[in-house]
């Protein structure tokens, strides 16, 4: 297997923590994840057999590079936060959609107890399965355009995968967190993570196919810190 070597920037989304957290001067870690050299080759997948989806796509966008930023990468605090801390989850779902017989995003993150809203945009039955190992897992059926279903999760776990039964070429990853420290690029690679407690911590960077990678990230109390990383294929 080729090695790559990982290039990534940090980011963290902000959210309420306890009391240790915000009695602490808060910064911000900001960068972007890009790709280098020629992608590995997506595989191909054939919707011909399937009328309403037919056409939307044909290649699995395992890794998906535009203008040499990488897509798809869950970057979080894996290590450093103060012991004790309470971190409480969003009541605002995040969304993970149904359209062109794909999942979008490919990659996304909740933090525990916060709501996935599953939905389906496609005027095809989907069926959407999660086999997690600290959480309890789903199968569940959507056989009507616009329909939605709300899960949530008790622990933290990276990374559960979700796939369709009916259409064995749809799959998607998603991260469960126990704080708000985490981020996915998107086409432009970049995000942003804000408000984490001055400190230093470890960070990684996790794709799909494309492996890990940590570093060791200082936030100011006050400003930025930068934390820029690249994968570049051998």
């Amino acid at each position: 297997m080729k090695q790559l070597v990982l290039s990534a920037l940090v980011l963290v989304t902000a959210a309420a923590l306890g009391p240790l957290a915000k009695d602490r001067p808060a910064g911000n870690v900001t960068g972007t994840v890009k790709f280098t050299g020629t992608p590995p080759a997506n595989p191909k997948i054939d919707m011909s057999e399937e009328a309403a989806c037919a056409g939307s796509s044909t290649t699995d966008p395992v890794v998906t590079v535009t203008g040499g930023n990488l897509a798809n990468v869950l970057v979080y605090v894996k290590g450093g936060l103060p012991a004790g801390q309470a971190a409480t989850a969003p009541t605002t779902p995040t969304v993970l959609d149904q359209s062109g017989c794909l999942y979008h995003p490919r990659t996304l993150a909740v933090m525990v107890k916060q709501p996935l809203e599953i939905r389906n945009s496609d005027a095809v039955l989907h069926n959407i399965k999660a086999v997690p190992k600290k959480n309890r897992g789903f199968n569940i059926s959507q056989p009507v355009k616009g329909m939605k279903t709300t899960r949530s999760f008790t622990a933290a776990e990276l990374a559960i995968p979700l796939q369709c039964s009916v259409h064995g070429w749809m799959h998607a990853n998603l991260a469960v967190l126990d704080h708000p420290y985490f981020a996915v690029t998107g086409a432009d690679g970049s995000f942003t993570l804000a408000g984490l407690p001055a400190g230093t911590y470890e960070v990684e960077a996790w794709h799909e196919k494309l492996g890990t990678q940590t570093m060791s990230v200082t936030v100011p109390a006050a400003g930025a810190a930068s934390a820029n990383f690249t994968f570049s294929a051998k």
